[in-house]
């Protein structure tokens, strides 16, 4: 498959851009694989994800991925992955066989660290759980499930095509295929969810184990089926008493929050997520993925893709949607964004090392935060106060330009 390469023009803002220091040493550096088809979409989903007609064009697409990591080489030449991750959509619709043939053509263009994590999101469905034993032999060491609930009712409101018996054999299934680390992805806030509801659940997911639970309120995003016909969802008394009561349940089991939304047994949290919330590099290849790299000369790109997969797999159309070089007014705004999700923030000294720029262009924005409670007074971290993190957007906004 032969696609137009020609890269759009970078873009600076269109101010003139002020002197910038050579970054010392680049980030890690990660792999993001987006495969955009589920069986069907859900109404409170807003990713870039397709109905999946009955037959998938695997061949044509694993192709189209390997060439998209083509054009992407050049800005990577000398380093290795710390980690991939395969994201959706549902990535285990895709056989066996075209994951390993699209993992064998990325190791032969980008080496592998010796330790990487390599992540598939997967459905509890029956025909994604009888793959699983394939999917750990291809190298795949960890998987994410999309459960969300365990009870009926809730995930028939959530367009889930799963029932609660999948939910818990998934989990089983994935330890019995050799993933000793796994992820369960789990909602609450949910239509007409109950304090008592939402805390059966979390029950349910911490009795099966799993190394990492991924635990977040719904939220109604616009362009989903929910934003134009809102369920009723629980009053903000109740979801205050299901966030505490769930917190305090998770820690007593033995997992800790390190992130807004993430729980991790100890030594588990998942790394290819906390590349990106440090303000690491990685490569964003196929239909609507995003990426982020970093070059020795201190410039910062965003990058992003064609979205919708007929464009995506149309030799005729580029696979590059767009890129931005970050100026220095933005970086500030854009590394605290991602670092100040993480609940013990980051070293200082990350800034600098990631941006090229000197800790005193945060200074203003720094004291501001310190003033109002929102950010630790800690010189050698960045990490927001309980506070902060319960009003996280409002710190961010102490740091914009």
């Amino acid at each position: 498959m032969i696609h137009d390469s020609s890269a759009s023009p970078l873009i600076f803002g269109g101010a003139a851009q002020s002197p910038r220091a050579a970054l010392p040493v680049l980030p890690p550096l990660a792999l993001y694989i987006h495969i955009p088809w589920c069986v069907r979409k859900c109404p409170y989903c807003d990713f870039n994800s397709h109905t999946a007609s009955p037959v998938l064009p695997e061949e044509e697409y694993v192709d189209a991925l390997l060439a998209d990591l083509d054009q992407d080489l050049h800005a990577v030449y000398g380093r290795e992955l710390s980690s991939i991750f395969f994201g959706g959509g549902t990535p285990s619709l895709f056989s066996a066989e075209a994951l390993g043939r699209l993992l064998k053509g990325v190791e032969q263009r980008i080496p592998f660290a010796s330790d990487i994590e390599i992540t598939l999101e997967a459905n509890p469905g029956t025909f994604e759980q009888e793959k699983f034993v394939a999917y750990r032999a291809l190298g795949i060491n960890r998987l994410s499930i999309g459960i969300q609930s365990f009870q009926e009712e809730k995930l028939k409101a959530l367009g889930r095509i799963h029932n609660g018996d999948e939910a818990v054999r998934a989990a089983g299934m994935a330890r019995q295929a050799g993933f000793d680390n796994f992820n369960l992805d789990l909602m609450h806030g949910l239509p007409d969810q109950s304090l008592d509801d939402a805390l059966s659940d979390l029950r349910q997911a911490i009795a099966l184990k799993p190394t990492h639970l991924s635990w977040y309120q719904l939220t109604l995003e616009p362009n989903t089926v929910f934003w134009n016909q809102p369920p009723t969802l629980p009053e903000d008394d109740t979801l205050w008493d299901i966030q505490e009561a769930g917190q305090a349940l998770l820690a007593e089991h033995g997992y800790a929050q390190y992130e807004v939304s993430a729980y991790a047994q100890p030594g588990r949290p998942a790394r290819h997520n906390l590349n990106y919330w440090s303000f690491g590099d990685f490569i964003g290849i196929g239909a609507g993925a995003h990426g982020k790299l970093s070059h020795p000369d201190g410039r910062i790109v965003r990058t992003w893709k064609t979205r919708l997969p007929k464009d995506y797999l149309n030799p005729a159309k580029s696979f590059k949607a767009g890129e931005k070089a970050l100026t220095n007014e933005e970086l500030p705004f854009e590394f605290l964004m991602n670092a100040l999700r993480l609940t013990e923030g980051v070293e200082s000294r990350l800034y600098p090392e990631r941006t090229g720029l000197s800790l005193e262009s945060l200074a203003e924005g720094r004291r501001e935060a310190e003033r109002s409670g929102l950010l630790q007074v800690e010189p050698s971290r960045l990490a927001a106060t309980d506070r902060g993190q319960l009003f996280l957007n409002d710190l961010l906004q102490t740091f914009l330009s």
